[in-house]
């Protein structure tokens, strides 16, 4: 009697775990990537989900899905109310969807804290450049001085930084909507329709020859710690002239730290979170995945699930005053 209750009780230990190993086998599975095919959230994600089925039980097979719209919040809406919950469906969406929501962005329909964050890849930093003929030289130059950047449209990514930094610090961007991303945005830049870019670092991997030649070159950065591959560019927090505009600059900036991230929707079983969970980060840390990134210079930098959830968690408590002051200063921001 005591042998077939033990065997019983192992039974019971062992069948939810041979169940969620045997699970993914024969499975097609969705990432969500909410950007446009090229974005560096799209070849972030189509590098991904290449080496992933390696580390997943059964090595399924793996489809990427865009879904651009509204700058990825499509996407994040659709992985949060419609996307199935049973571990075969993953997103990516915008590094600033915590702030939106946080903002009361009223297209946004996430509650991040409900996510199930997988991991991320990539630490971007967020960067202004200026073209060699542009009148503009030095962040100083920004207060009285015209600088016209192009950007999609004005809750695109290309349009937070300048957009932040007219608001809080008075700077006198010019933001030039309409351009389709940063390869449209760099063309209209060296058609001189426009004088710089805002964006992340990452991005101006395209631009390598023109910087080299030095008709690109870095204006300011917008985080306070320095770029190693940008030591002497300068950052815009010195030029913050009391503690509510630093203040209010991490808070916006902040969202740097989620990198290009992914996660399931809530109520994913919590074995089928645990087996993707493992597997993203092996997958991110694949030799041959690293070597490819490499080779087209895509920051693949691993942050690991439980570090988003510190970052969701901090920015819950930041005061309401703040983001009060946030919604004011910038009710577009995305």
């Amino acid at each position: 009697m005591k042998a077939t209750l033990a065997i019983a009780l192992c039974l019971l230990i062992v069948a939810p775990a041979a169940h969620a190993e045997d699970f993914y086998k024969g499975k097609q599975i969705r990432l969500i990537a909410g950007f446009p095919a090229g974005n560096d959230y799209d070849l972030g994600a189509r590098l991904l989900a290449k080496y992933l089925p390696k580390y997943l039980p059964g090595q399924p097979n793996i489809i990427v899905q865009n879904m651009p719209q509204a700058a990825s919040v499509v996407a994040a809406n659709y992985l949060y109310i419609q996307a199935p919950r049973d571990g075969t469906v993953l997103g990516s969406f915008s590094r600033n969807i915590v702030n939106d929501a946080l903002t009361g962005q009223p297209n946004v329909m996430v509650d991040p804290r409900h996510l199930i964050w997988l991991g991320a890849t990539s630490r971007p930093s967020r960067v202004c450049a200026r073209w060699s003929t542009a009148p503009v030289k030095t962040p100083a130059d920004l207060f009285t001085r015209e600088f016209i950047v192009g950007a999609a449209g004005a809750t695109s990514s290309l349009a937070i930084l300048p957009t932040v930094l007219n608001k809080v610090l008075g700077t006198k961007f010019r933001i030039v909507e309409g351009y389709q991303g940063m390869g449209d945005a760099m063309l209209a830049m060296e058609r001189g329709e426009t004088q710089g870019i805002c964006s992340s670092y990452a991005q101006f991997r395209i631009a390598d020859q023109l910087i080299h030649d030095g008709k690109i070159t870095f204006l300011l950065r917008a985080e306070e710690a320095p770029i190693a591959e940008l030591p002497d560019v300068p950052s815009i927090f010195d030029y913050a002239k009391t503690d509510e505009q630093r203040q209010l600059m991490r808070f916006v900036f902040s969202s740097t730290e989620f990198g290009r991230p992914y996660a399931f929707p809530p109520e994913v079983p919590a074995d089928r979170v645990q087996i993707m969970r493992k597997a993203v980060a092996q997958a991110a840390g694949d030799p041959d995945l690293l070597a490819e990134a490499a080779a087209i210079k895509m920051d693949m930098t691993f942050t690991p699930p439980d570090h988003l959830e510190q970052l969701v968690a901090n920015l819950y408590k930041t005061p309401q005053p703040v983001i009060e002051t946030v919604k004011a200063l910038l009710p577009n921001e995305k």
